[in-house]
């Protein structure tokens, strides 16, 4: 309610990725037609959002899983306070970015963004 839609620049995306505005598009569209197709198919859908985390969807349970080094730049510095990070791990909100995707799902298989 409220919020106004705004189309994604393309332009801008293949100015940032470094590929032709053409080709930005095309990578979007089809990135999108394929995770509706999973979502509707009821297929395990991972993102990983580079130095950021990893959003997984299974059916209707979603979790964004955040890097440690991502959430220490959000905090300002380094989350050194032991009962902070034992926290962030009991609510299951920190991965390391060298765990498997596949080992956050609940069956063992998934399908990665992006490829």
């Amino acid at each position: 309610g409220g919020k106004q839609l705004e189309p994604l620049k393309y332009a801008r995306v293949a100015v940032e990725a470094a590929v032709s505005r053409r080709k930005a598009e095309c990578c979007v569209l089809g990135t999108t037609s394929l995770l509706y197709h999973c979502l509707e198919k009821g297929a395990s859908v991972a993102f990983v959002l580079r130095d950021v985390g990893v959003l997984l969807i299974e059916g209707s349970r979603v979790k964004m899983r955040f890097y440690l080094d991502f959430l220490e730049k959000v905090a300002g510095g380094s989350i050194q306070d032991s009962a902070t990070l034992k926290a962030l791990q009991q609510l299951d909100m920190v991965v390391s970015q060298e765990v498997p995707v596949a080992s956050l799902s609940i069956t063992g298989r998934v399908i990665i963004f992006p490829k």
